[in-house]
């Protein structure tokens, strides 16, 4: 009988235990699920597949599910198959799903009426985007296919083409490493179409700004307690040969009570904002939602949509930091506030 020292036995365990159950295994492949839209044959991202017994699934940006659940290979397998704004067939007895003949290394392709007018295409933000993908080996369009920049998901997000990049800015955002993570608006850059960028149908390849760690830092860390959140981002300037791109900030204090407003400027050196002009928190008309710039006669305007369009200022570096210059679209009359209401008629 051959004898080993303590750890050496340790590790031949190990690496035995392994091997059996690998051996177990074999080489099992998941099981291939393509949910696909019925009239573009695209896969849709986000339709939810459920099992009798409750097991959820959820379609990755390429409409794949890698189904590899012990007990359930082998055999007829129903799915229950939902998806906002889709609608799957019911079958006789008024279930929407199938039973697929699951086996290691097959496939199913499921066919999805779409109801919605535009159609969905991917996921742009957060992890496993590509998750299944990579487990049946599939190809991903993008360079990240799983997480990027440590991103596990953002809130809602504001972008604008500046100095040749379109640039990407959003809200709260969680990381792997812990529960609190970037509150202070992290932000990427992707590259024009007609700059060796993807095409917007196949995907968007994010370059994030990240801190020491590869988490997507903070762009916006303004003076004061609490989150920044920025909108109304615009750039400014363009026909002037040097592009300002800016932002309205609010800071948020507990129980998410805005108690700050302002404009920031973006330094694209630091790829940080910094505060440019503090607003008065009871005027009546500020920046803010999704701006677009429009022509009126022989003037340029920043419009700002909140979703309608009811606040204006003149499109230049002087006037968006000055609330005296904003216009209001509003049925009140002139001087009267929504405290004290005075309906023009």
């Amino acid at each position: 009988m051959i004898h080993f020292p303590h750890h050496r036995s340790a590790i031949l365990s190990a690496v035995l235990i392994g091997m059996i159950a690998a051996a177990g295994r074999g080489e099992s492949k998941p099981f291939r699920i393509q949910v696909v839209d019925d009239e573009t044959g695209r896969g849709v991202p986000l339709v939810e597949l459920k099992t009798v017994n409750n097991i959820r699934l959820l379609t990755d940006s390429n409409g794949i599910i890698a189904f590899d659940e012990p007990g359930l290979m082998d055999q007829p397998v129903f799915f229950y198959v939902e998806s906002h704004g889709y609608l799957f067939p019911k079958d006789g007895f008024g279930f929407r799903g199938a039973a697929l003949e699951v086996k290691a290394g097959g496939s199913a392709t499921l066919k999805i009426k779409r109801l919605n007018l535009a159609e969905r295409l991917y996921r742009v933000t957060g992890a496993g985007i590509y998750r299944d993908s990579l487990l049946t080996g599939d190809k991903a369009p993008i360079r990240e296919s799983v997480i990027n920049g440590r991103v596990l998901g953002s809130d809602s997000v504001v972008n604008a083409v500046f100095r040749g990049k379109l640039h990407w800015f959003w809200g709260d955002t969680n990381r792997p490493g812990y529960p609190l993570g970037n509150f202070d608006v992290p932000g990427a850059t992707s590259e024009l179409p007609s700059q060796g960028g993807l095409d917007p149908a196949k995907g968007i390849d994010l370059s994030y700004f990240v801190d020491e760690t590869g988490f997507a830092k903070p762009t916006a860390k303004l003076p004061g307690d609490g989150p920044t959140w920025i909108d109304g981002l615009v750039v400014l300037g363009g026909h002037e040969g040097r592009e300002r791109m800016f932002a309205a900030f609010v800071k948020v204090k507990p129980p998410l009570e805005v108690y700050r407003r302002g404009l920031a400027e973006y330094d694209d050196e630091l790829k940080s904002f910094s505060q440019v002009a503090e607003f008065d928190m009871k005027a009546p008309c500020f920046p803010g939602g999704h701006p677009f710039v429009i022509r009126d006669d022989d003037a340029e305007y920043v419009y700002f949509s909140r979703p309608y369009p009811l606040v204006r200022v003149p499109a230049d570096v002087r006037s968006i930091s000055d609330l005296s210059q904003y216009e209001a679209f509003t049925c009140l009359k002139t001087g009267s506030r929504l405290d004290a209401p005075q309906i023009d008629r």
